[in-house]
């Protein structure tokens, strides 16, 4: 809708491609066992019956390897999910060096993982290597360009405060506890003593370059869910009709929402900081008002 807003990086997409193949392993697992225990079951009731046979001890063999098999996989994979999510893509992380880093490895322990049986792991390791550095894809939307955007931010910050950038990035790390733990408390009371009256000061920069640093494409699945809804008035979409659509999306106020701050504010006005008139003046009508 914006196209001069920036977006460094997609997370969102390939972070819901991971969990669902890490998913779909697990109910594979538990397919496998479940298996497994019938079997089991079987081969009791041929052993009391004196009809076991060697075609139900090969296939006993078989299915303990096959649940044993799935099991281990789908529990690497999971925490590979997890790993993947809070160390590399998490935006308050560490330097996009070791992130590259730990995406290799990830990228690597897939791959030991991947094979005819496993497509849905071939094709996710695949994807993750493209979107890291394909070819195709521009430096500034690769998957970990919010990273670098990050870095960058955290060095100015460190500069114009006077502090070492291992203590600013201290401070950006602290953004990854939850405020209700007891860790979260702990290591503000060690980074306040540490900068003492920067902290504050440092904390809000942490803050504001954290929340200027678009990283995912959600702002737009959210917004195509809604064009949809206006999709259904023309049975043909030209250029005019979706300029103008965009434009009234641009500048049309929310109503309501969950953030206080933008209830009454247009998503211009929200992305620029700066009001402006109502769309229907901005295109020159005179907005009728009861006298």
């Amino acid at each position: 809708m914006m196209p001069e807003t920036p977006c460094h990086g997609d997370v969102f997409h390939i972070h819901q491609q991971f969990e669902q193949v890490a998913n779909g392993l697990a109910r594979q697992a538990q397919g496998a066992t479940t298996r497994h225990i019938k079997l089991e079951q079987k081969i009791a009731q041929a052993k009391l019956t004196n009809s076991m046979t060697q075609k139900l001890t090969i296939q006993q063999v078989k299915a303990k390897r096959q649940e044993a098999g799935l099991i281990a996989r789908a529990q690497d994979v999971k925490i590979l999910c997890q790993w993947f999510s809070h160390d590399v893509l998490a935006l308050a992380g560490p330097l996009l060096a070791v992130r590259h880093e730990l995406f290799d490895f990830i990228e690597a322990e897939l791959q030991q993982r991947e094979g005819k049986q496993y497509p849905t792991i071939r094709k996710l390791r695949k994807a993750l290597h493209n979107q890291r550095v394909g070819e195709a894809i521009p430096a500034e939307y690769q998957l970990l360009a919010f990273a670098g955007v990050l870095d960058r931010k955290l060095a100015d910050i460190a500069t114009a405060f006077e502090l070492p950038l291992q203590a600013v990035r201290d401070v950006c790390l602290l953004h990854r506890k939850y405020p209700t733990s007891n860790t979260y408390w702990q290591r503000w009371n060690q980074l306040q003593n540490q900068l003492s009256v920067k902290f504050y000061d440092v904390m809000q920069s942490m803050d504001a370059a954290l929340k200027q640093t678009p990283r995912a494409s959600s702002m737009v699945e959210n917004l195509n869910s809604r064009l949809r809804n206006y999709f259904f008035l023309r049975r043909s979409l030209g250029e005019s009709y979706l300029s103008t659509l965009q434009f009234f999306l641009d500048h049309r106020c929310f109503l309501r929402s969950r953030l206080p701050e933008r209830v009454g504010k247009s998503p211009t006005e929200l992305l620029t900081g700066r009001p402006h008139p109502h769309w229907l003046e901005l295109l020159g009508f005179e907005r009728f008002q009861r006298a």
